[in-house]
């Protein structure tokens, strides 16, 4: 499979320590050759607006930290849409309402793919910690897996 008609989207709050790890990964995944053709997205969240773009790429890879779990653990997930409802249309989604708003809207959702990071802090700070730090190569490596075919979810 090539990366042509790939979405990736690294999401969190940039402020928040390990909440970032997103961004961190996106940043990466951006200028990875084995992503050549993707698109490469950092958002803040998951936002109604994402559902179009969801439903025009052929794969969607969501990178984001998680609340629980040993700091730096990785699990990947497919993700199953669910039906939005009307509060749906808040500006936050998890990524099994945007898949929904996706095949709702616009009647595609293709293969989507959460990649989750076990945060070790979530408090106000602008580095990630020693174990993400240590896991953000992991999660590259595991995207470029998803992208390319030589991991499932």
């Amino acid at each position: 499979m090539t990366a042509a008609g790939v979405l990736v989207v690294g999401y969190g709050n940039s402020l928040r320590s390990d909440d970032r790890i997103g961004w961190h990964a996106a940043g990466l995944l951006a200028t990875d050759p084995r992503l050549a053709g993707a698109r490469v997205l950092a958002q803040h969240q998951l936002v109604p607006e994402l559902a179009e773009d969801v439903s025009r790429a052929s794969l969607v890879v969501l990178v984001d930290a998680a609340a629980e779990g040993d700091p730096g653990s990785l699990l990947v997930r497919r993700v199953r849409p669910r039906p939005p409802t009307p509060a749906t249309w808040s500006h936050h989604l998890d990524p099994e309402t945007l898949a929904g708003l996706a095949e709702v809207l616009y009647g595609f959702v293709p293969p989507i793919v959460l990649v989750s990071v076990a945060a070790g802090s979530l408090a106000e700070g602008d580095r990630l910690s020693v174990a993400l730090e240590q896991a953000l190569p992991e999660v590259v490596e595991v995207v470029a897996d998803v992208v390319t075919g030589q991991h499932r979810a």
